[in-house]
């Protein structure tokens, strides 16, 4: 505790938000201080730590190695400290908050309508910002701040981010009904030849499917690839296309007649559908209430 005697501990708060931001301005905008009281507070702090920190390059301000080292256990701490000033205190009803959450449509179509209604009875304060971007950038943007929970199917999950399973999903083929020779699908060797959708946030990224193939030594003919889930399965009509997907996205279309739905004709292992989140944030009971929902609302729509 004596070190702590040594600092005022709203030099830690300028020092996160230096840290986070890069920018003395933008640091200012966020503490709701001025610049030259957050320039003041840069060199107190270059003090106590007996390092510059912040070295400027260009318009920004690049941490140093001492920095880098600090940043994490540093959100850590003031997020358990938030934490124990909020404990019992937490209340979704004047909680006044913005949430950043990633997704892709299929999983806004899943979660977001019976989040928003949880969230206009409970939570009216609370802002849901979405984005959308690959599974390697919605991991990246959990590590660097930028985003506070991240939904979807990811193979790999860095050891400093949480993970929680909302569901499991199984693949699903859809094919415009003309095109196929019986309801129940192509067997393998023509499924491979016949010309495929593919869903992914860029040309080549991750498929299960294709993961599947490739350690059988198989490989399949992509005709279309682009990030969207609704437009990939409008394309199929009138077309010789075959899409594979998620079972829940392709409820919606189970009212056009001129699709049909079957089983791939290899075995394709369910896939798992999470949230993550860094570990930085596991204490925020802010945090932990809009991660219980959001699994309410995944169980809900089972």
């Amino acid at each position: 505790m004596d070190e702590l005697r040594r600092i005022d501990l709203n030099l830690l708060l300028s020092l996160h938000a230096l840290l986070t931001e890069q920018h003395v301005t933008r640091a200012a905008h966020r503490l709701h201080k001025s610049q030259p009281a957050v320039s003041h507070a840069l060199a107190h702090l270059r003090q106590v730590f007996n390092d510059p920190l912040l070295i400027r390059r260009g318009s920004r301000l690049e941490p140093t190695a001492l920095a880098l080292q600090l940043q994490r256990p540093l959100e850590q701490a003031l997020l358990q400290l938030n934490g124990l000033l909020d404990a019992g205190g937490f209340d979704p009803a004047s909680e006044q908050r913005e949430f950043r959450l990633a997704m892709s449509d299929y999983g806004a179509q899943i979660v977001l309508p019976p989040l928003m209604r949880i969230l206009r009875r409970q939570a009216p304060g609370i802002f849901l910002a979405v984005s959308q971007a690959s599974r390697e950038g919605m991991l990246a943007q959990l590590q660097d701040g930028e985003t506070d929970v991240a939904l979807g199917v990811f193979s790999e999950i860095p050891a400093d981010l949480q993970a929680q399973t909302l569901f499991e999903e199984h693949l699903i083929c859809i094919a415009d009904r003309a095109s196929l020779a019986t309801p129940s699908g192509p067997g393998l060797e023509e499924w491979l030849h016949r010309p495929h959708v593919l869903v992914s946030m860029r040309p080549g990224g991750e498929s299960e499917v294709d993961n599947v193939l490739g350690r059988m030594g198989l490989k399949r003919q992509i005709a279309l690839s682009l990030p969207h889930w609704s437009a990939a399965a409008q394309v199929l009509a009138g077309t010789d296309l075959i899409l594979t997907v998620s079972s829940r996205s392709a409820e919606p279309l189970r009212e056009h007649p001129e699709l049909v739905f079957f089983q791939p004709p290899l075995p394709i292992p369910s896939v798992l559908f999470q949230q993550v989140w860094h570990s930085r944030r596991q204490a925020d009971p802010a945090h932990a209430w809009l991660r219980g929902q959001l699994m309410a609302c995944c169980q809900s729509e089972a």
